[in-house]
């Protein structure tokens, strides 16, 4: 199962990555989707795929994988993408692109580790912290979401260039579907892994309640 996860999410960032680069360039629907495929679906594959394992870095230095801290690192580096200026240099530049979609991957990666890796012997606490940093990643995956797909004017400047984008949107109706697209895809997908361990949680709390104390 852990192989087949990691095979999975490794074929996700392939999906996203080969064909979906050529259309963000002109579409923010495309580029918000190779996103979310990064983040919000491969990420999480790649991290319960090798979570627990002999490549869980988790395991050897789990002072360094704190939900929380990873959880704001991550709304840093998505919100800081998402700025005019460096959201521009990730659609019209090979460099800032390369950049963008591997920081967006190793902060991905960062906050679902430090969510499921580690050995689940000692994970009551880390589960607590892992439910409270997916949930607030949820809550501004979700938020972001809302403000793209809701705004009645463009965000960025350079969408105007282009008077019809990928599939005949308009840039604004563009904008709004990429909106829907993180607010329901992020959203949803931290929201899950968030209740997930959650519901180890109660499980493990209910069956040994010495054991969260």
């Amino acid at each position: 199962m852990r192989r087949a996860l990691l095979m999975l999410g490794l074929l996700t960032l392939a999906a996203v990555w080969i064909p979906l680069p050529q259309f963000a360039r002109h579409s923010f629907f495309a580029h918000m989707t190779m996103h979310m495929g990064v983040v919000a679906v491969a990420a999480p594959l790649v991290a319960l795929g090798i979570a627990g394992g002999s490549l869980d870095p988790v395991r050897k230095v789990p002072a360094l994988f704190a939900p929380v801290p990873a959880s704001i690192l991550e709304l840093v580096v998505v919100w800081a993408w998402h700025a005019p200026v460096l959201h521009h240099a990730a659609r019209h530049s090979t460099v800032g692109l390369l950049f963008e979609q591997g920081t967006f991957l190793l902060t991905g990666l960062f906050l679902w580790l430090s969510a499921f890796g580690g050995d689940c012997a000692h994970r009551v606490h880390g589960r607590a912290a892992g439910v409270v940093g997916l949930l607030l990643t949820s809550m501004h995956m979700t938020l972001l979401g809302a403000l793209l797909g809701l705004s009645p004017r463009l965000l960025y400047a350079h969408a105007a260039d282009h008077a019809v984008g990928f599939a005949n949107l308009t840039p604004l109706a563009d904008q709004h579907l990429g909106g829907a697209i993180m607010l329901l895809v992020g959203g949803v997908s931290y929201l899950a892994g968030g209740l997930w361990l959650m519901a180890g949680l109660l499980r493990v709390t209910t069956l040994k309640p010495e054991e969260g104390a």
